[in-house]
């Protein structure tokens, strides 16, 4: 038995609470083991003194993922007095090990005289411990919005020159468009049609760039983009529409307009704001240059966006103040943390303990591009931007010679990294403003469209880049960050689009089983690139993603199809079928 691929720790994923009742312990081995079977029991079941004679009940574990080198194991129970001690029977045929937390042992060996047994433990199930994000998220279609870029509604006077709406081919980092808050109210019906049922914006208050990622002030709404009573009106219409709103939080650093920056430029180590920001060298130039010679820390290397030192009870305060201003007075439900694995921990912790009090179904969201950890314990976020999602999915329609097990692996290998309920809730999307369009980056429109199929049919909550739904191109940014072209989209030149992204929406609404944990992966020997996986639940969905060039048949009843004739799913096609009950994949 390899005991190198063997691994568990009584924590996070391979032991959480998944509720307020049940325990979820997972174990990770190698492909060699063939069954693993847990020993537990109340750690005081059989007495507290020194001398007892702990036993433990016996619990067959469950083969619940696969991964390229591993096997992961799972159970889930329901400790009677929220306690649990417990070790591992592994077997690889014929031979078993014992598993406890210092070592590997046998059956003899552990019970050598004398030997003191270091058990797992699970101590106790804290319902104040247990990870809970906000339940409404996992039923949730998210859209994000730049706002300069999706509509142009209001007939204020801008400060920015503005280009003219329909000049798209030749955008620059620089460019404004003059899209405003009027124009996102006003597109809320298209929104609401589409099935959207949450919408993230793009910063919103005052800054120099289109972006607004380096904010000058963080209690005005940009003047281009209108007015706070624009923004109270924008939560209140979509609210009526049952669109959620979450805002984007810059908290990692300001622009250089903002005050506290400003008074540092002009008093130095004297100002009572130095130590909002993380500086190492002073005096320093105020020069437009690489933060590489080490003078202050910024965003990357932009002096434009000097890094706000969150570690600092002052600046915690200061946006703990900000944070309860839109909570309590603009009725947002969310807030999306700008370069989020950046803030310090504590002040993450402090945050969100005093927002939750304000609305403990808030949705704390952070961006992060990697494993996300050490920021989902339950004190943190609620979820991260799923970046794994989409990247481990795409490199199966680069590499060619990728099979589905390896599509398996890769998807598999991105749930593995949290407990269950937050996979309920991960904010997966196929593009965002930081990143090429999901149809330029995945080359062909069946591959794009495969892919959204994956988006909307795997667990997660979903997230739509605007223009997503109109398979809208793209290169990196900024040509990223087009303006939306309202007068196509009006007269009818995207609707097949549309309509493909309506008709996904609509299914994930309407079966449950999709927004769940339990994947069921299928493999076709014979062709080795068709993906298809179920999705149980009162009825069982099986999707398939033809690509291979053969046709293929399907079975079941269709309930959505892209590339599908009499029954046989083209080459590049889709097929999404209904069964009664669990079926077998031939």
């Amino acid at each position: 038995m390899n005991l190198s691929a063997i691994s568990h720790r009584s924590l996070f994923t391979d032991c959480y609470a998944k509720n307020e009742k049940e325990v979820t312990l997972n174990i990770r081995t190698g492909k060699d083991v063939t069954a693993v079977n847990l020993m537990f029991d109340d750690p005081y079941a059989y007495g507290i003194s020194g001398d007892i004679h702990w036993i433990g009940r016996e619990l067959p574990m469950v083969l619940s993922r696969e991964l390229k080198h591993h096997y992961i194991y799972s159970v889930t129970l329901a400790p009677e007095y929220r306690r649990l001690q417990y070790y591992f029977e592994i077997f690889s045929g014929e031979e078993k090990v014992l598993l406890f937390e210092d070592d590997f042992y046998t059956d003899e060996s552990i019970e050598k005289p004398g030997r003191l047994k270091q058990y797992f433990k699970f101590p106790y199930l804290n319902k104040c411990d247990v990870i809970s994000p906000p339940e409404w998220v996992a039923d949730t279609v998210w859209y994000q919005i730049m706002p300069d870029r999706f509509c142009r509604g209001g007939d204020h006077q801008r400060r920015m020159p503005q280009k003219s709406w329909e000049d798209r081919d030749a955008i620059g980092y620089e460019d404004f468009f003059g899209g405003d808050l009027r124009g996102i109210i006003q597109k809320l019906p298209y929104l609401q049609e589409l099935g959207i049922t949450g919408i993230y914006l793009l910063p919103v208050f005052e800054s120099d760039t289109n972006h607004k990622y380096n904010i000058f002030d963080y209690t005005r709404i940009d003047p281009d983009f209108g007015t706070e009573e624009d923004l109270i009106e924008l939560v209140s219409t979509a609210h009526s529409l049952g669109i959620r709103v979450m805002l984007d939080a810059v908290f990692n650093h300001s622009g250089t307009a903002f005050f506290a920056w400003q008074d540092v430029w002009e008093k130095g180590e004297r100002s009572q704001y130095f130590d909002w920001f993380c500086i190492h060298k002073t005096p320093f130039e105020r020069k437009y240059a690489s933060l590489a010679d080490g003078r202050f820390d910024g965003f990357a290397f932009l002096d434009n966006m000097p890094k706000l030192n969150t570690g600092n009870p002052e600046v915690a305060a200061y946006f703990e103040n900000i944070c309860a201003h839109w909570v309590k007075d603009w009725g947002i439900d969310g807030i999306r943390f700008d370069v989020g694995n950046e803030v310090s921990h504590s002040f993450l912790k402090g945050l969100r303990r005093s927002l939750k009090q304000l609305n403990p179904d808030l949705f704390l969201l952070g961006e992060i591009w990697h494993d996300a950890a050490p920021w989902l314990m339950g004190d943190e976020y609620d979820s991260v931007m799923n970046y794994p999602f989409f990247e481990s999915m795409h490199n199966f329609w680069v590499d060619e010679n990728a099979t589905s097990r390896d599509l398996m692996y890769a998807m598999e290998r991105v749930y593995s990294l949290y407990p269950e309920q937050i996979n309920r809730v991960l904010f997966n999307h196929l593009d965002t403003h930081d990143t090429m369009r999901s149809r330029n980056r995945c080359g062909s429109l069946d591959a794009f469209y495969h892919q959204q199929t994956m988006l909307m049919t795997l667990p997660g909550t979903v997230c739509i880049y605007y223009g997503t739904e109109i398979a809208m191109p793209g290169g990196h940014d900024p040509d990223c960050r087009k303006t939306m072209p309202w007068q196509k989209i009006e007269a009818g030149e995207y609707a097949a689009q549309q309509s493909i992204t309506k008709s996904l929406i609509a299914l994930r609404k309407t079966y449950s089983q999709l927004r769940e944990e339990r994947i069921l992966w299928h493999h076709d020997a014979e062709h080795p690139r068709l993906v298809c996986y179920d999705r149980p639940g009162e009825q069982t969905l099986r999707v398939y993603l033809n690509n291979t060039n053969e046709e293929i048949c399907v079975s079941g009843e269709t309930v959505f199809a892209y590339r599908h004739e009499s029954g046989k799913l083209l080459p590049g096609g889709i097929a999404i079928t209904v069964f009664s009950c669990l079926q077998d994949f031939a």
